[in-house]
């Protein structure tokens, strides 16, 4: 009789893996690099659409701080390629389980304490990249205003959130994966989906307010001009914010916040400092034009979807041996007669380590919708106020973040949730007063 010398399936795994894992390094080095050169080579022209509007010097300072982030972008995601190879393939994961395995016995406690390690030691080794960015890139180009007292105070209090959220959370989950048969994906999903809008619920009135300070909006013209704009849209909110996100960065932004009656708006104190109130009112519209678009519950119900799909699919890896050998773990031994695994903290683990690699080309599809939504929002703040003040809004914080004026097109296309600047005031009427030349 003829031998087949087919690969099992964990070896096939293993190399698909390896070889996803290394496609999606060199497409994101090869873009990053696209981008720093398209950069660098448009560095000293501001584009012929801007140049009465936006002094060479602020071009140039965002040309600059694109540059950096890309270079620093480089380095980390080589980092997180080596990282996830480490915790994956060359066994590092499966060294953690056997350590724990020493000091506590076999159970959904042992699991629990493999998540909230594996959290620890990967929250560890991104430390370095994170105070680099903070402290040394975001302070070189004047962006960063955290002390290294408030910083830490907030990596103290974000990791005990995270504890007392993400343990209960992940235990629930666990006790699913052993306690409710072969649908607990199901009812994880399930169990998933309800906490998920119960945070959005939550956090406008008990998270955010244990980082940030959120007073009132006193201005009161604008005030009675933002109320008339969401009646006008058919918008309620339980209240208008200013946090003071000066306190940690010069970034400006706005944003809407909470779920069903805990809906309100907050404004960055950096933003009211730098829009006037046509332009603040111009902003405001374009977030609304996300509501009127119902973008925010169709990017809900995809999430939940495809949470779904994914919870479905650990319910099915879970159980088969070749998920976790093919992946640098050893396989539980109740796997191979046909019992549930009793390792649901790797099964989680590895899963949610292994799914970005195989669905990074998703980037690009996800990428479209979302700039195909902006330009929703933008035709529906053009239609509700002035297309103008938009336009100059938009301009002034363009500059004030230094957003670069001139990306790569592939890079763009790939990454950017929001189009392009030139793009995006093509469709806009030029602003009433011409934006003044800064150099800042």
């Amino acid at each position: 009789m003829p031998t087949h010398n087919a690969l099992s399936p964990s070896l096939l795994l293993t190399l698909a893996f390896a070889l996803m894992l290394a496609l999606h390094l060199l497409v994101q080095m090869w873009l990053n690099t696209r981008q720093v050169r398209h950069v660098a080579q448009h560095r000293h022209q501001v584009p012929a659409a801007f140049a009465h509007r936006i002094a060479l010097a602020a071009h140039q300072k965002a040309a600059d701080y694109t540059l950096a982030k890309a270079r620093f972008g480089l380095v980390h995601m080589a980092w997180g390629a080596v990282v996830l190879l480490g915790w994956t393939l060359l066994g590092g994961l499966d060294a953690l389980h056997a350590g724990l395995l020493q000091f506590m016995a076999p159970g959904l406690g042992q699991q629990l304490a493999l998540l909230a390690a594996f959290a620890l030691i990967s929250g560890a080794l991104d430390l370095p990249f994170s105070i680099y960015q903070t402290f040394v890139l975001e302070a070189r180009f004047g962006f960063n205003k955290s002390t290294p007292a408030l910083w830490l105070a907030d990596l103290c209090k974000s990791t005990l959130l995270a504890a007392a959220i993400g343990l209960p959370i992940a235990w629930a989950i666990l006790w699913c994966m052993q306690a409710t048969g072969s649908l607990w994906w199901l009812w994880a999903w399930g169990f998933w989906t309800a906490f998920q809008l119960l945070l959005m619920w939550v956090f406008p009135s008990f998270i955010a307010p244990l980082f940030n300070k959120f007073e009132p909006l006193t201005d009161a013209p604008l005030q009675a001009r933002v109320t008339q704009l969401m009646q006008r849209c058919g918008f309620a909110a339980k209240g208008l914010f200013v946090m003071d996100g000066s306190r940690r960065s010069a970034h400006a932004n706005a944003y809407f916040t909470g779920f069903g009656t805990s809906k309100r708006v907050v404004f960055y104190d950096t933003l009211l400092q730098q829009l006037n109130a046509d332009e603040v009112e111009a902003v405001l519209a374009h977030e609304l034009g996300h509501f009127k678009h119902q973008h925010i519950t169709k990017r809900m119900l995809g999430m939940f979807a495809a949470s779904l799909l994914g919870f479905a699919l650990l319910g099915w890896v879970s159980q088969q041996a070749w998920f976790y050998a093919g992946l640098g773990v050893t396989p539980s031994v109740a796997l191979a007669f046909g019992q549930p695994t009793d390792q649901p903290g790797l099964a989680l683990l590895l899963f949610v380590l292994a799914l970005p690699v195989f669905t990074f080309w998703l980037s690009p599809l996800v990428a479209h919708f979302s700039r195909r939504d902006e330009f929703e929002a933008d035709a529906y703040a053009m239609a509700q106020a002035d297309g103008g003040a938009l336009a100059s809004a938009l301009l002034k914080l363009y500059q004030d973040n230094a957003s670069t004026l001139t990306p790569d097109p592939v890079y763009a296309r790939y990454y950017y949730s929001h189009p392009p600047a030139v793009e995006r005031l093509a469709r806009m009427p030029a602003p009433a007063t011409p934006h003044p030349v800064s150099a800042a």
